[in-house]
């Protein structure tokens, strides 16, 4: 059973990661507003800080607390400036022998390139790698083992 769920989630979070044929326009405005911050901090350097800029900055439409624009479903394609909210969860893998995990209770995060259908390169804060400050990293959805992720499309007005 235990193998069956490990499968199912994973078959939804490479479905859910398939590659957009083209970028909104929001979405390119937001990527190019975080690439400008890589290396500074947003506000209080709280992971939120930085969807909340880049978001109020294109004056994209959300509620102003974790609704970051139109939901994605299973199946939906996925394309940078897109976001994503973690909740409780939890990765595992095996880095040169090596297991690592890594924890997100509650997280925020732009898509900043999507590598393939496993593979997301993050722009965020307040992060192990960068403390408060904007940087990117790797995302693997293959290296989930617990909680769940709801990605965004943000909303033009």
């Amino acid at each position: 059973m235990k193998n069956v769920l490990a499968l199912s989630l994973l078959l939804f979070s490479l479905s859910a990661a398939a590659q957009c044929d083209s970028v909104s326009e929001i979405n390119v405005q937001i990527v190019e507003l975080a690439k400008k911050k890589l290396g500074k901090k947003v506000d209080r350097g709280e992971c939120w800080d930085l969807a909340k800029y880049v978001l109020d900055e294109t004056g994209a439409n959300w509620d102003g607390f974790l609704k970051f624009g139109m939901a994605l479903k299973k199946g939906e394609c996925v394309m940078p400036g897109d976001i994503i909210q973690f909740d409780k969860l939890k990765t595992v893998m095996v880095v040169n022998g090596l297991k690592t995990s890594e924890s997100f209770p509650q997280h925020t995060a732009i898509v900043y390139e999507v590598k393939n259908a496993d593979e997301l390169v993050l722009i965020h804060q307040n992060t192990g790698y960068t403390g408060k400050k904007v940087g990117t990293s790797t995302f693997k959805f293959s290296t989930i083992t617990t909680g769940k992720y709801t990605i965004y499309r943000p909303i033009a007005h």
